[in-house]
């Protein structure tokens, strides 16, 4: 965010409205969310690793880690998760086994495709990072507000859900259109 937008949120909200409202053709809004969603990931990038370093961590390390913290998945399954190819995905989980923030273990479903799981010592590197991540998660809400950051979150879970449908047999059949008042 800019110091300018950091003194004036409601500045920055005008600015947001009125280009929001300028512009209506479909291949124009498209052009503009990829490329606000390109500079979004990068922001994130960037306060991911800012947040990840002070606990040895990089920002795809703690993306792999966070995707096995509830339960250990194999590194297809975190691929698919995140959007990802296969192959980044286990470079880095090759490399926290090796740092010993991760371990394969056995996959019942699937001889062949172990499962990663974090170790103690990841879990302990994820929970250096919580505070840090709280503190931005409500800095997001008091900027945006609660009802905005959660209508963001399910635009872009939306979005997503949408562009996965081009993968689809069908489109059309799984991603359902949505009509405007």
């Amino acid at each position: 965010m800019t110091d300018s937008a950091r003194r004036d949120p409601a500045s920055a909200a005008a600015r947001h409205d009125q280009a929001g409202s300028a512009h209506r053709d479909p291949q124009e809004l498209l052009s503009r969310a990829a490329l606000t969603v390109f500079r979004l990931n990068g922001q994130f990038l960037a306060r991911s690793e800012e947040l990840a370093r002070p606990a040895g961590l990089t920002a795809a390390w703690w993306q792999v880690l966070g995707a096995v913290l509830r339960e250990p998945l194999p590194v297809a399954g975190i691929a698919r998760a995140m959007g990802i190819t296969r192959q980044s995905v286990q470079r880095v989980a090759d490399l926290l086994v090796r740092e010993g923030l991760a371990e394969y273990v056995p996959n019942p479903a699937h001889r062949r495709a172990k499962l990663l799981r974090p170790t103690a010592g990841g879990r302990a590197a994820v929970a250096k990072i919580e505070p840090g991540h709280a503190e931005l998660a409500g800095w997001l809400s008091t900027m945006l507000g609660e009802a905005e950051l959660a209508a963001t979150v399910r635009s872009l879970e939306r979005l997503s859900e949408v562009l996965d449908a081009l993968s689809a047999p069908d489109p059309e059949a799984v991603a359902e259109p949505v009509t405007e008042p």
